[in-house]
């Protein structure tokens, strides 16, 4: 009980250490009110020291007040100074004890000097020394509030003392004074007490408050699953970094980093493996960070790079290069070990790029070129890419404004097969423009396909293609690519469905071709699409075979009908002992799944020796034909001598 008692009164009497935050309140409201409680002193004790100079000695209204009054100001001037500036809490904490520990010896001055003046003078004299210390208590009660032990103290102090000494004067006018005095300073302890509370709780409800305050800042700036920065915090780190690169005039890079074959392993594995290999990713982004390199998570499996520093272009190539062999290291989560990679973006300021906006989009463009022409790799956005993206921005515009049914046509390509008979043409589509006259394939369907136009092409270009092939002879295939929008959705595949029944060519005689890439978008979705196909009776083949990250588990699921190996296997494939074992991986491969196998971007006799030495069947390329038009296939069939039945080529064209 008497140790309980003990720690209580030690509580009541001691500066609370524990809580930073209080004292940083209390200082801050003592630096405010202990500079006005002096100067109060400081009045009341002169005016007394008025009143007694006729009568008390000069050591008690003139030697002693003088030291007390340099005391005074020196603690008030000292309080001054720290409501202009708040210290560090150390600090805080060594005032606020020294403080407590002062005021017991200044209120012990003060009541003892008040008290020996009480001997001299008359009774108006008497009664101004009790109106001094009862006066001066109230006001020190006030002024320290905010710190209750010195309150306390001072209270303590001043009131033992003045009732002690008045009670023992007999007097019964100074008696009821004491009494009163203690009355009202008791009264005021307990609403200090109750303020005290009150304030104390106000600070640590304010300090809850800035603590979820920050916490919702920290989750609202951090990418959940990885840790890391998100994308809100990655672009206010590029704005400060732009501002500060801008100020001290020195370079800046941004890089913008995609994982490659992610969303395979995300669907073959699950969700919860996929996430496990984000989070990695994350910790070998981080490994590789520093003090002038920030790392951030813009969402899905797309990270960037703040790169802060005179880093050179070769500096950003080692980085990137860095970067893109970590990635593709194995990681080890499920039996067998899973490999991904990554594709790096990087653009500089001020080389490339003149503010933070543009920054990130030429590092997104760098990215794209990266994806499109050399997947797993590093890219560092140039000249070239600038006035490529300016060619893009102006294509866009262009097809943005094109009439469809006038503007775009198809070409015909011929596939061979084993005996040099042609077996099936590809319909290829091109764009005439009214404004930038013959546009490249290559330029303008990766644009359609980046701003969702590729699917409004589609229905056209296969409308008018069948409606040509229809004046084939019988049996000869037509085969029409697919975008990965056009198996995106029920309507789209059913609008296409609708194209290939009105057009009156039969649909077993029609390949559609969707390329490896936009298979592994969406599997159950392109899975759905293709058997909506096969029901038909069309073929399904897979375009670009080699280029993704198809399994064969995937490709089983599947029901395909062909596979097409890509012509990036196919050049110098003579002389190329890797792509002749790739290639002829491949073929074997279609044939043990019993499916088709073409060979597309022939070029040249030693490519096609090479391709027949493997057992290709099925081959297209510039060494036989370059896309044609509508009439010329029709010449190329005459002089081929390809008849399945009647056929009259004159007819046909005159028909068509």
């Amino acid at each position: 009980m008497i140790r309980k008692l003990l720690d209580t009164l030690r509580t009541l009497m001691s500066v609370p250490r524990d809580n930073p935050k209080l004292l940083r309140a209390q200082y801050r409201a003592l630096s405010r009110q202990l500079p006005l409680m002096y100067l109060v002193l400081l009045l009341n004790m002169w005016a007394l020291v008025f009143t007694h100079l006729p009568s008390a000695p000069l050591w008690l209204t003139l030697h002693i007040p003088l030291v007390m009054t340099v005391v005074c100001v020196l603690r008030a001037c000292m309080w001054l100074r720290s409501a202009r500036r708040l210290p560090d809490d150390t600090q805080i904490l060594a005032s606020l004890r020294r403080t407590n520990q002062l005021v017991p010896v200044i209120a012990g001055a003060f009541t003892c000097w008040s008290l020996a003046l009480y001997p001299y003078g008359d009774a108006y004299s008497q009664s101004q020394v009790a109106f001094f210390m009862g006066i001066t208590v109230i006001v020190c009660i006030f002024c320290m509030m905010h710190l209750r032990p010195a309150a306390l103290t001072a209270t303590l102090v001043v009131n033992v003392a003045f009732v002690v000494f008045f009670a023992s004067t007999h007097n019964p006018a100074f008696i009821a004074t004491a009494v009163n005095v203690l009355l009202v300073s008791l009264a005021m302890l307990i609403i200090l007490q109750h303020h005290y509370h009150d304030f104390t709780r106000l600070v640590n409800v304010q300090a809850q408050t800035e603590r979820l305050g920050n916490e919702n800042l920290r989750l609202a700036n951090q990418d959940s699953l990885t840790g890391l920065p998100n994308r809100r915090q990655f672009f206010t780190t590029l704005e400060s970094a732009m501002n500060l690169a801008i100020a001290e005039q020195k370079r800046l890079a941004v890089g913008i980093l995609d994982l490659d074959g992610f969303k395979p392993v995300n669907d073959l594995y699950g969700h919860s493996v996929g996430d496990r290999i984000l989070i990695m990713v994350g910790q070998r982004l981080q490994q590789l960070a520093g003090a002038t390199v920030h790392v951030a998570r813009l969402g899905g499996d797309e990270f960037a790079l703040v790169l802060e520093g005179d880093l050179s272009d070769e500096d950003l190539q080692v980085f990137g290069r860095t970067v893109c062999e970590q990635l593709h290291v194995e990681f080890l989560l499920v039996d067998v070990p899973i490999q991904i990679g990554a594709t790096l973006g990087i653009a500089t300021f001020p080389h490339c790029a003149a503010s933070a906006v543009q920054l990130f989009e030429y590092a997104d463009y760098a990215l794209y070129q990266g994806k499109r022409h050399n997947p797993g790799s590093m890219c560092l956005f140039s000249a070239s890419h600038r006035e490529q993206l300016h060619r893009d921005a102006i294509t866009e515009q262009a097809l943005r404004r094109a009439v469809l049914d006038k503007e775009f046509f198809v070409l015909f390509q011929p596939i061979l097969d084993s005996d040099s008979e042609t077996i099936a043409f590809e319909a290829l589509a091109r764009w005439e423009s009214p404004e930038l006259g013959l546009v490249s394939p290559a330029q303008f369907i990766p644009i359609a396909e980046r701003i969702g136009l590729i699917n409004r092409l589609t229905l056209p270009l296969l409308r008018q293609a069948l409606g040509m092939a229809r004046l084939w002879p019988e049996g000869m295939r037509l085969s029409f690519n697919l975008s990965v929008h056009d198996c995106g959705s029920a309507e789209s595949v059913q609008s296409i469905i609708d194209v290939i029944k009105a057009s009156g060519f039969n649909p077993a005689c029609l390949d559609l071709e969707i390329t490896e890439t936009a298979v592994m978008q969406d599997i159950p979705q392109v899975q759905w699409a293709i058997g909506r196909f096969r029901k038909l009776g069309c073929g399904i083949s897979l375009d670009d075979f080699g280029t993704g990250y198809s399994s064969l588990s995937q490709l089983h699921a599947l029901a395909l009908t062909k596979l097409k190996i890509d012509r990036s296997f196919i050049t110098g494939i003579h002389l190329n002992p890797a792509s002749y074992k790739i290639v002829k991986s491949l073929v074997t491969l279609s044939l043990d799944m019993e499916l088709e196998c073409v060979v597309e971007g022939v070029e040249t006799f030693e490519e096609l020796q090479a391709l027949r030495s493997l057992g290709c069947t099925q081959v297209q390329g510039f060494f036989f034909s370059r896309p044609v038009t509508f009439a010329e296939t029709l010449v190329w069939l005459a002089q081929a001598e390809v008849r399945r039945g009647p056929w009259d080529p004159e007819q046909a064209l005159s028909s068509a």
